[in-house]
């Protein structure tokens, strides 16, 4: 009887010590999400100021810097959360830590460089072009890593 007990006890705290450290490994990845979770609202925020400044309901009423602000929300709306779940398949495939910073870090940059140079009127393409490609770095990145975890283990 004792002995059952014991071993309950020690399957117990194994289940238990596995899912720790399943809620350790998810840390990097939320710190991201929480970031870029509060760039989207000041986006969306910055977007519903500039309607009700602009006086437009819906659509961007032929403004062109309502159109760039859309843009800019959308475009991140469109592309975080895909690059945010393949991210936490990276993570929680026990990837190192330095890589998940790595795909993390291009995937902020990427949208703060796109949302700042799509804001902008007179436009400079190089922040719009380097904010995409340090995006799509992270998702093709990351997608490539998933795939190669799934196949090779």
């Amino acid at each position: 009887m004792a002995r059952g007990r014991h071993r309950l006890i020690g399957v117990l705290k194994e289940i238990l010590l596995e899912s720790i450290k399943f809620e350790v490994k998810m840390t990097i990845s939320a710190l991201y999400t929480s970031v870029l979770a509060i760039i989207f609202v000041f986006l969306s925020i910055r977007t519903l100021r500039l309607r009700r400044k602009l006086k437009i309901a819906i659509g961007d009423g032929g403004n062109e810097q309502m159109l760039r602000a859309m843009r800019v929300h959308s475009n991140f709306a469109e592309y975080v959360p895909i690059a945010l779940i393949a991210l936490l398949m990276v993570e929680s495939s026990g990837a190192p830590h330095l890589l998940i910073h790595f795909l993390g870090g291009v995937l902020l940059l990427g949208r703060i460089s796109h949302a700042y140079g799509v804001s902008n009127l007179h436009e400079n393409f190089f922040y719009r072009v380097a904010g995409m490609s340090l995006t799509f770095t992270s998702i093709v990145s990351s997608s490539i890593y998933i795939f190669y975890r799934s196949i090779f283990g």
